[in-house]
């Protein structure tokens, strides 16, 4: 192997040199020194004394939840550029494992996915979109090690409970199906999912491994060490942002160590400094062999929590646009020279100076080092608190030894994250010749950089030409969901947060509403998040004011069943049971309310309707901003304080009859709407025709004309 490595670096050095020339115009980047002088301190990389633990990857979080929502409505060739970034070798991110949700129907995150058993004898694996994602990431990466986990479940596995595990073995059997599932109809082996290690076993899934809990290092690990069985059949005990750092029982099972979830900081430079530490302090820190990101790609709308969270933006399916964000290069830096398999040096560990370094092989004479001092400024993850530390410039001289001493040459790949006029994402430098060295380097360190170095050649930035530019929502927009058989269970765009929307043919009624989009489930998930009480799909920009929302609506339950149509939703996600904004009802008992939030607390009008059940109904909500202040004495900031501008609501209900004509019932009103700058006296005041609003006499210097 050493020959071989001789021999092509060589024949590389002289290609490096005849080509010199070409090259003297090329930016400048960090000083990287062959050394002959060792100074005292000095790293030594050496696998004498054998090696450490063997590294199982780094990965990615499709779900928990419905992070990749707007991923399958891209555009060709942009989706698969996209899904490219992420999962082709030597390209982009190369991740090593993806991990999906198992849907639960639950709120879980940014929105709800679609379980595969709604109800009991209920069985359906095309629902979704993670079994497509698996599929496009295996046809990348045939080795991707695939992993599922339950986020939330359906309701009917609780019994009447807020708890899946009631009877263990019904749910133990839904998680198994979903494997088997995976397996029947996707032709998609899953490596890894939680305990249920029998029913596994029963089945015929004896090569699926267990990884558990899932969450946290403790209880999980003090009760291995007292149950023989439960220690014999998990193989990997994975936690949550566990900050690089393992409790002591968690290390003396002697199992493998993941972090199972981690990174979910806003792909920033920061989220790009966070990952690139947490790579490799993980290891070092905490002998975590397995790291992996929340969330593979932002692909949500913003406003939702934990927006652009992702290795990658992609939230536009509308343009086509997305941007390849710098967490995706810092993976790259480990992703693309080292494979699970590989196993670290013993010989690794943090920087004199702030920083930290780790070294692998793949014990065939190859060696991949890399180094990062990313500051605590700009590598702050979201959770958990950082500890303050000190990063400085400093050389740092590495030493191989073992059977590395004799390696004539090492690739080097850069990054530095910062201000622009400084800053590289993974930049290919100069090689680092080591034949008249004695196998020692020095490098030049700075805050905020990572370097790779490595004996393989295969690297590579890949690249598209640029998407196109970012749009907004379209400003008009519609949908029939008029397809036969959709590819996706879900309608484009539409983002469920409470309750799952699926296309759905009405084979009963041959006219235009034989196919449509419908809230398929009767009963509340299990979901450790706050669902709210009515089911909500979003779509569309958030930062509207003015806009009318029409919809065909139908009821299918009488007397208690009931549909909204709403703008200026303001929240969605863990926060939808709190969401503002103007919401417009009907109900089947006869009754329609304008509320100002989904809850149903705020009520600007309410009354009697001609609406009842299995009939159709066109409602329309058309909301306008309508404030005009003329020769206000007051400034503007003193304005904004006590006043907020007063919208125009009104609200348009057609029943359909027979003969096709309509019945239309109207509404208008003022309403304020949701937000920090409510009038102080007048918190739900409602302006109707009928009731004009009363003002304070502070406001009598203001003239003002709100328009109908």
């Amino acid at each position: 192997m050493a020959e071989r490595l001789l021999q092509a670096s060589r024949q590389r050095r002289v290609k490096a040199m005849t080509a010199a020339a070409g090259s003297a115009g090329r930016t400048a980047v960090p000083l990287l020194l062959c050394a002959l002088l060792v100074p005292g301190g000095a790293y030594v990389l050496d696998d004498s004394d054998g090696l450490g633990r063997e590294f199982d990857g780094i990965g990615a979080v499709s779900g928990g939840g419905a992070t990749s929502r707007l991923l399958v409505n891209y555009p060709e060739p942009y989706r698969s550029q996209i899904l490219d970034y992420l999962f082709k070798p030597n390209f982009g991110a190369s991740l090593h494992i993806l991990k999906v949700e198992i849907g639960g129907d639950g709120q879980t995150t940014d929105g709800t996915e679609p379980s595969h058993m709604h109800y009991a004898l209920d069985e359906n694996y095309f629902r979704g979109y993670e079994w497509w994602l698996m599929k496009e990431a295996k046809k990348r990466n045939p080795n991707i090690i695939l992993m599922g986990l339950p986020w939330s479940f359906p309701g009917w596995l609780g019994k009447g409970f807020n708890w899946p595990y009631v009877n263990l073995q019904l749910t133990a059997y839904y998680v198994m199906t979903w494997i088997v599932g995976a397996k029947h109809y996707h032709d998609l082996d899953i490596d890894y999912i939680g305990v249920l290690r029998r029913m596994l076993n029963y089945q015929g899934l004896d090569r699926v491994k267990i990884i558990a809990s899932d969450n946290l290092w403790e209880p999980i690990s003090a009760s291995m060490l007292l149950d023989s069985e439960l220690l014999e059949v998990i193989d990997v005990i994975g936690a949550h942002y566990p900050g690089t750092h393992i409790v002591k029982d968690a290390k003396l099972t002697k199992k493998k160590l993941w972090s199972s979830e981690d990174f979910s900081t806003v792909n920033s430079d920061v989220g790009a400094g966070c990952l690139g530490r947490i790579l490799n302090q993980n290891y070092i820190n905490g002998y975590m062999t397995a790291t992996i990101a929340w969330n593979l790609v932002a692909s949500y709308y913003e406003q939702l929590p934990y927006g652009r969270c992702g290795l990658m933006t992609a939230q536009e399916p509308w343009s086509g646009h997305y941007v390849v964000e710098s967490p995706i290069w810092v993976s790259a830096h480990t992703t693309q020279f080292t494979q699970p398999g590989w196993y670290y040096l013993k010989t690794v560990g943090h920087l004199e100076k702030g920083g930290s370094y780790v070294a692998l092989t793949d014990g065939l004479g190859n060696l991949t080092i890399i180094v990062e001092t990313m500051s605590h400024k700009h590598s702050k993850c979201i959770r958990p608190f950082l500890p303050y530390f000190n990063v400085s410039h400093q050389f740092a001289t590495f030493v191989l030894k073992g059977s590395f001493s004799e390696i004539p040459e090492l690739q080097v790949w850069y990054t530095k994250l910062g201000k622009p006029s400084t800053r590289f994402l993974f930049k290919q430098l100069d090689s680092l010749w080591l034949l008249d060295s004695s196998g020692t380097f020095t490098l030049e360190l700075q805050e905020d950089e990572l370097f790779t170095l490595t004996t393989l050649t295969t690297g590579g930035k890949g690249s598209y030409p640029l998407p196109p530019k970012s749009q907004p929502f379209p400003r008009i927009y519609k949908d029939d969901f008029d397809f036969d058989y959709p590819f996706f269970s879900e309608a484009p765009n539409f983002a469920d947060q409470t309750g799952v929307f699926e296309y759905f043919s009405n084979i009963e009624d041959p006219g235009e509403h034989r196919f449509t989009l419908r809230q398929v489930l009767n009963q509340r998930p299990i979901t450790w998040a706050a669902d709210a009480y009515n089911t909500i799909s979003i779509i569309g920009d958030y930062k509207w004011s003015n806009l009318t929302v029409t919809c065909d609506v139908y009821i299918e339950t009488p007397e208690k069943g009931g549909v909204f149509i709403a703008g200026r939703v303001n929240k969605g996600g863990i926060l939808i049971r709190g969401a503002r904004g103007v919401f417009f009802w009907i109900f089947a008992n006869g009754t329609y309310r304008v509320t100002g939030d989904l809850a149903g607390w705020i009520i600007y009008a309410l009354g009697h309707v001609d609406v009842t059940a299995k009939t159709w109904y066109t409602l329309t909500l058309i909301i306008k901003l309508l404030l005009r202040l003329w020769n206000c004495v007051l400034p503007w900031s003193e304005v904004r304080r006590m006043f907020a501008p007063l919208t125009r609501l009104a609200v348009h209900i057609k029943k359909r009859t027979s003969e096709n004509h309509f019945y239309t019932s109207s509404r208008g009103a003022f309403v304020f709407p949701p937000g920090p700058v409510l009038l102080w006296h007048a918190e739900r005041q409602v302006c109707l025709d009928e009731h004009p609003c009363e003002f304070p006499e502070e406001w009598l210097g203001c003239h003002w004309n709100a328009l109908l």
